[in-house]
């Protein structure tokens, strides 16, 4: 993201530049050459957050009109990253907060200090309030804790069930798989391969059939067998369609889950924020697993899903394998959006 709004940064800094009248060139002295052994001025590298502005007559200030035309530069950016309005009329908000009335010390690059500030805005937008997935398993009064994978169609929800049962066996829990997915053909199918590799068992009936039902047999046989979790797929379902929402409802109503996934597409943009917001008003989610974000090179929806539905996110898909399900680190993915290259 930021490798884009810097270029975009730049490229209002150079025009401002082209369209101010050239300076007088007043007599001076020629200038001494740098001895051989000298090394050349360097621009002074920038400060620190703290050190950033000036106070008194030094420093260089942004007019109302400058940060009005800075302020709108950047939205075009933000924008065109996915990153959803309302972020954008937040970091809007930050920036003209910490900009207003101040002075810029004197050597220093507006695009960097511009940086330095975003990156305080999103690090505490991404800041959420954590939920730690194993100590919620563990302080579970008892089993099976049961959590539930809702989203729309194609974003990855039954491959991240299995990504799933991979990472909380290696945190030392058994886990059983509910094939809830009754409608798309081939889903019964497509979980009980992944079973099968993991050596984990999928609970499933015929095509078709009810999926809360599915979701309550699975319940059972953890009982049954004393296993710690029951994750339950289910078939992607559109936001829009009042029928699936509805039959969703009913899925969450007999499985209780302790916890409520919401699976979606980073590269979805502006829609993934769209669908999180809907499903959080019609059924209720505990936190966000965002797939794909290894192709992600503009990484807004990451920021705006979170932002929008105030839950947190909790982990990423950024691979094929079943190890690339990694539990989200809001310092990697401010890396991603401020690494000077686009993200890859």
């Amino acid at each position: 993201m930021w490798a884009a709004l810097k270029a975009r940064l730049r490229g209002r800094t150079d025009e401002a530049a082209e369209s101010a009248p050239a300076p007088a060139t007043p007599n001076r002295p020629p200038a001494r050459a740098i001895p051989p052994s000298g090394d050349p001025p360097r621009s002074p590298a920038p400060a620190p957050d703290s050190d950033v502005f000036a106070d008194g007559f030094f420093g260089q200030r942004l007019t109302d009109e400058s940060l009005d035309e800075l302020l709108d530069t950047l939205e075009i950016g933000l924008l065109e990253a996915d990153v959803a309005l309302p972020v954008v009329e937040r970091l809007r908000r930050d920036l003209r907060k910490e900009f207003a009335g101040r002075k810029i010390r004197r050597g220093l690059e507006v695009e960097e200090v511009v940086r330095s500030a975003l990156e305080r805005s999103v690090r505490s937008i991404l800041a959420q309030p954590p939920l730690d997935v194993v100590a919620k398993i563990r302080g579970h009064p008892s089993k099976p804790f049961v959590i539930l994978f809702v989203g729309v169609n194609g974003t990855g929800k039954t491959t991240t069930v299995a990504k799933m049962a991979v990472w909380l066996r290696s945190a030392g829990f058994s886990v059983v798989l509910a094939a809830g997915d009754t409608y798309r053909a081939g889903a019964i199918e497509q979980l009980l391969v992944h079973g099968e590799r993991l050596g984990v068992r999928v609970i499933r009936q015929q095509e078709g059939s009810d999926p809360a039902a599915v979701g309550f047999d699975a319940i059972e046989h953890a009982k049954a067998k004393g296993v710690d979790i029951v994750l339950v797929d289910t078939a992607g379902r559109q936001h829009t369609n009042e029928n699936l929402i509805a039959e969703a409802k009913k899925i969450r109503r007999v499985t209780s889950p302790a916890l409520t996934l919401f699976v979606g597409d980073a590269l979805a943009g502006n829609d993934v924020v769209t669908q999180a917001r809907l499903f959080e008003k019609e059924l209720g989610i505990d936190g966000l697993v965002l797939t794909k974000l290894d192709a992600d090179v503009k990484g807004g929806a990451a920021l705006s899903a979170t932002y929008v539905t105030k839950k947190p996110i909790l982990f990423v898909g950024v691979g094929q394998g079943y190890s690339d399900l990694r539990p989200f680190d809001p310092e990697w993915m401010l890396r991603r959006l401020f690494a000077e290259e686009a993200a890859v």
